[in-house]
């Protein structure tokens, strides 16, 4: 009854810490984060995680789940660590994610993820004007469409 207890009462400190750890980050980051989350749950690509293809709607699942396990524990500080830390890799096997979009070639997830990033930050630029920083945002594009 008490190890009942006890596993009750770390869930919920736990639970209380996830919001407190993501106030830390600037609202900007929380935007960016969810941004490229959602841009994965709306492609439509595959998602390939330890050998085994998910669907786009798994993958966001997934990748919102291990957000909020990094963000509790004050690991991740920009969209950047969170591309790097929660969504380029398996954190058990350390396989790189994968995403296959119709009709395109399998990119790694860091380069897709970033690549969205740029363009999400470039549309919000002054202008709207984009400033590609690596060949990825044509991948994105074409995975997105």
């Amino acid at each position: 009854m008490k190890s009942r207890f006890a596993v009750l009462l770390g869930l919920v400190i736990y639970l209380s810490l996830v919001p407190m750890a993501m106030a830390a980050q600037s609202a900007t980051t929380r935007a960016e984060i969810t941004h490229l989350i959602d841009a994965v749950e709306r492609s439509n690509c595959e998602f390939l995680r330890n050998g085994s293809w998910y669907d786009a709607r798994q993958a966001a699942s997934h990748l919102r789940n291990k957000y909020q396990l990094l963000a509790a524990t004050d690991q991740i500080a920009s969209a950047e660590d969170f591309i790097t830390k929660a969504a380029s890799k398996s954190s058990f096997s350390g396989q790189a994610y994968g995403l296959r979009c119709t009709g395109g070639a399998l990119v790694s997830s860091a380069q897709w993820l970033t690549a969205a990033l740029v363009k999400y930050r470039g549309e919000l630029a002054p202008g709207g004007a984009t400033q590609p920083t690596a060949d990825a945002v044509s991948h994105t594009v074409s995975c997105r469409r």
